[in-house]
């Protein structure tokens, strides 16, 4: 069976940063849900980070793909570096997807751990740009398919396909 890791929040847990869920509302999550094919996991939460806590973005204009290979920092608002426990979130998520079976990752944009599509770009102005973040990038190098809640429909198409 066909198996989706999916952020926490879209499935309308309050685990966000600001304390707050995105649910998603879909009839294939149902669906999904109903099948058991969806593993949840907040991944910032499964490295021990608080909820509410202070935002984070990776610094510079930069992506996921540099924090991991150390040439980039995730850093909050008030300044402190919270790199470490983004890459500690993004290899519990993929460690659990890999133990789960997952081959998809459903996940919320935007986010400096799981952006798939857009992340922000370090200066807490509300500018976006293309990218991933450190768990989306960390799960996309081993393979597994990263899908934003907008691309919802896609990773439907690609699921039916498969199953």
């Amino acid at each position: 069976m066909i198996k989706i890791l999916v952020s926490a929040c879209l499935m309308g847990h309050a685990v966000r940063y600001d304390g707050k869920a995105k649910p998603l509302l879909h009839p294939a999550l149902e669906r999904w849900q109903r099948e058991g094919r969806l593993v949840t996991i907040c991944p910032e939460m499964s490295a021990g980070m608080k909820v509410p806590r202070p935002p984070a973005e990776i610094a510079a204009g930069m992506n996921g793909e540099d924090v991991l290979s150390g040439t980039a920092r995730v850093l909050e608002i008030t300044g402190g570096d919270v790199t470490d426990g983004f890459i500690e979130a993004a290899d519990n998520a993929l460690n659990l997807a890999l133990h789960s079976g997952c081959t998809f990752a459903l996940l919320i944009d935007g986010s400096p751990s799981c952006g798939s599509g857009f992340i922000y770009d370090g200066a807490f102005t509300g500018v976006r740009h293309a990218g991933h973040g450190v768990t989306a990038a960390r799960l996309a190098q081993a393979g597994i398919k990263v899908f934003s809640e907008r691309d919802i429909d896609r990773l439907v198409e690609q699921v039916d396909v498969l199953s």
